[in-house]
């Protein structure tokens, strides 16, 4: 060890600048190690956020400006054969009023049909829950009675150890009868004494209360169910002590009782098991109650779909199809007692836009002016300009606004879908594996050291993937349909750390290297020599 030691000595005396940079090195290395260690916030940090109920609004944005000529062409988005036409070219029409009727035969059955599907749901629905409720009550009935019969097991009283009665050939216990109510193990005593009534007792332990007592009638004993009767020579009694027993286990009905009891527990155990998926079954019916509704509500969209009403007050101005006429094209043009907007939207989002839908108008001219307004045409054929297709679409403003002027810039929001108190999380939560499921990281609880803004919170562990099925979307925030729960942490943003820092050393034993660098393994690994 000693010549070890000689030679690295005499090591650095022939090379003390290879010894000097190779020291600065080690401490180097020391010191990056220290500071990984100490600084947490280097390492990859978690903005999280926690998943809460709220509004979600879907809207679809486009600017474009006001007509100036106010009347739109009239379609359907139902097809199939025109029936009734009640409306003629300079007639006045009011909104809502029914312009054209199309054949809805089809649509009335579906409705119909959708309608006998929820009641007949409906109705499984609550036959599920009805027998789900008979099963546990009936069950909790048996086992209750199965206790009651078990606690009042031929109960007697018996003397206590303090009684001292005098030997009496004829002298018979007081008799219990009745039957006692209040489910609980333990014992009740009597005592029995002189009082100006006559014999008199004092009921203690799972009950209390005094009375008095008699051969020919049978007094209760406090609240218990229970009453007692005097025997026949019953001044004997006077200044003793009794105990009835509950249970008394040393009926000749206890074992029984007891058997039947824990046979009863058993039964209530595996009925409990089997309502794990009797609960299942509910909730499968509640959900198959739920589609029903939906189907419904979706039928009877499908069916107003056939009834083509007036979007807002005005002037019919052309008629171009009559009853028998197939339901195609332009039906007719109504000339607007209101202004009207047109914007221009792309393929992607006009596919979101339906007849009726809310908008919102605002005015670059005209500062804190809002219109609502709704969707009163939609053009079936795309202009094309250098490769990109745009749809017009023409706005219904409710009200008027007198600096509202022809040919002014307009920008619509349009609400495509909206969903009141639904889960939501960020966007950015959520991703999409390779198999295209979307999922979102989650942590099982709140991290130790609070979210910081962008900058988010270290963790020792990492968060766990859990798949989401979502629904609409808005800017910012997207609709979890299924997989998380309120209170569920998400993470909304990972911020990459850059502790890894690391470094190659030159050996001791050789020449002096220059600077390097490379590359680092690992996650989130960064390192560098300068």
């Amino acid at each position: 060890m000693k010549n070890f030691f000689d030679k690295i000595k005499n090591y650095v005396k022939n090379h003390k600048t290879v010894s000097v940079v190779a020291l600065i090195v080690l401490l180097l290395i020391g010191y990056s190690i220290y500071k990984k260690a100490t600084n947490p916030s280097e390492g990859t940090r978690y903005v999280t956020q926690k998943v809460e109920q709220g509004n979600i609004i879907s809207t679809v944005t486009g600017s474009g400006q006001i007509s100036a000529k106010n009347s739109i062409n009239l379609s359907s988005k139902a097809t199939g054969t025109i029936t009734y036409v009640p409306v003629s070219a300079g007639d006045q029409v009011k909104r809502g009023q029914l312009l054209f009727l199309i054949d809805n035969t089809s649509a009335t059955k579906a409705v119909r049909d959708a309608q006998v599907n929820l009641e007949s749901a409906q109705l499984a629905l609550k036959i599920a829950q009805a027998q789900n409720s008979n099963t546990d009550t009936n069950q909790q009935t048996e086992v209750a009675n199965a206790l009651n019969n078990l606690l009042n097991s031929t109960l007697e009283a018996i003397p206590a150890s303090s009684v001292n009665i005098q030997t009496s050939t004829t002298f018979s216990p007081p008799t219990i009868s009745g039957n006692y109510i209040l489910a609980k193990e333990g014992t009740i005593s009597l005592h029995f004494y002189q009082s100006g009534g006559g014999i008199s007792f004092q009921a203690t332990g799972l009950t209390t209360g005094s009375a008095i007592a008699n051969p020919n009638f049978a007094s209760p004993i406090g609240d218990s169910g229970l009453s007692l009767t005097l025997p026949s020579n019953s001044n004997l009694i006077i200044g003793t002590d009794w105990v009835i027993n509950i249970p008394n286990k040393n009926a000749s009905n206890y074992l029984s009782n007891y058997n039947a009891y824990q046979a009863s527990l058993e039964t209530e155990k595996q009925s409990s098991s089997s309502g794990t998926v009797s609960q299942l079954n509910l909730e499968a019916d509640q959900l198959a109650a739920t589609k029903a509704e939906n189907a419904l509500v979706d039928a009877k969209n499908a069916l107003s779909d056939y009834y083509i009403l007036a979007p807002f007050d005005g002037t019919i101005a052309s008629v171009a199809v009559q009853a028998g006429d197939s339901a195609t094209g332009t039906l007719g043009t109504l000339i607007a007692h209101t202004q009207v907007a047109t914007i221009s939207l792309n393929e992607v989002d006009v596919a979101k836009i339906q007849l009726g839908q809310k908008v919102t108008l605002v005015f670059s001219a005209i500062p804190n002016l809002a219109i609502a307004g709704k969707v009163a045409e939609i053009d079936s054929v795309g202009a094309v300009s250098q490769g990109v297709v745009t749809y017009n679409v023409k706005i219904a403003l409710d009200t008027t606004d007198p600096g509202i002027k022809p040919g002014m810039s307009v920008d619509a929001t349009i609400i495509t879908n909206m969903k009141e108190n639904v889960l939501s999380v960020p966007t950015s939560a959520v991703k999409t594996n390779p198999r295209g499921e979307k999922y979102v990281e989650v942590f099982s609880s709140a991290l130790s050291t609070p979210t910081a803004g962008t900058q988010g919170s270290s963790s020792p562990i990492v968060p766990a993937k859990r798949i989401v099925t979502v629904g609409i979307s808005d800017d910012t925030n997207t609709e979890i349909i299924s997989g998380l729960e309120a209170g569920d942490i998400v993470v909304t943003r990972t911020v990459a750390g850059t502790n890894g820092t690391t470094s190659s050393a030159p050996s001791i034993f050789g020449a002096a290297t220059g600077n390097r660098s490379g590359t680092g393994t690992g996650s989130n690994k960064v390192f560098r020599a300068n």
